[in-house]
């Protein structure tokens, strides 16, 4: 049975949920900052988002803020379901990035024999961190709500099959802008299902049951509850 905090009655839920969403996906950050630090090809958004840092001079987590918003965009105009954390996803990720960046945490891997290491330990982070983003039930990723509503209207290819499209096109587009491209995209691409699999395995965790809030749902619970104290 969902608790009140699972199913964010309350303002009280909402506000931790979104504390516990934003910790998540800094921590989240920290995996994809792995990632590339392993040093043998980025995943595939990130080979986008590397591209359009290189190609325009901004920081990572700008370019990657600039991507997830136009793809949250995309989400909307194509009427799929949005959450309070689908905004969080957009800015603290990328700007996580950033961060480890700033402060040299890890060095860049010089061999595949200490790059595929770290890129595997930084998948298994994404994964443990996408169970406690996803247990906020704030609303999934700008990409994968993406992902969704292109397989809904491509009723007669399987998601698997729009999901190659897509990773392969911001692969293609992240490439020609001086992306990093290599085997570590390849562990990226065939990896993160499984890995992520396993990971929401060890802690029980079906990503079907959540159900998560809208916004405009999140919106009406805190303005009601600020109306109810305003009224007293």
């Amino acid at each position: 049975m969902k608790t009140n905090l699972q199913e964010n009655r309350t303002p009280g839920a909402i506000l931790l949920n979104m504390l516990i969403a934003a910790v998540s996906l800094f921590v989240n950050g920290f995996g994809v900052y792995l990632t590339i630090q392993a040093n043998i090809g980025a995943g595939p958004w990130d080979v986008l988002n590397i591209g359009v840092s290189k190609s325009t001079g901004i920081l990572y987590g700008s370019a990657s803020i600039a991507i997830s918003l136009s793809i949250l965009l995309i989400d909307i105009i194509l009427r799929e379901p949005i959450g309070i954390a689908m905004f969080i996803d957009a800015v603290v990720v990328g700007k996580s990035v950033d961060f480890f960046n700033w402060i040299h945490l890890v060095p860049a891997c010089q061999s595949l024999w200490t790059g595929i290491p770290v890129m595997i330990v930084g998948l298994f982070i994404l994964a443990y961190t996408q169970y406690t983003y996803m247990i906020a039930s704030l609303g999934c990723g700008p990409r994968d709500t993406l992902l969704v509503a292109l397989a809904k209207r491509a009723k007669r290819i399987p998601i698997g099959a729009v999901s190659i499209a897509l990773l392969s096109s911001a692969t293609l587009v992240g490439w020609l802008l001086g992306g990093p491209v290599g085997v570590g995209t390849l562990i990226c691409a065939f990896g993160t299902g499984p890995i992520m699999q396993l990971a929401f395995t060890t802690v029980r965790f079906d990503a079907t049951r959540i159900r998560h809030q809208r916004l405009k749902d999140s919106v009406k619970v805190l303005t009601v509850a600020l109306s109810g104290r305003d009224s007293n």
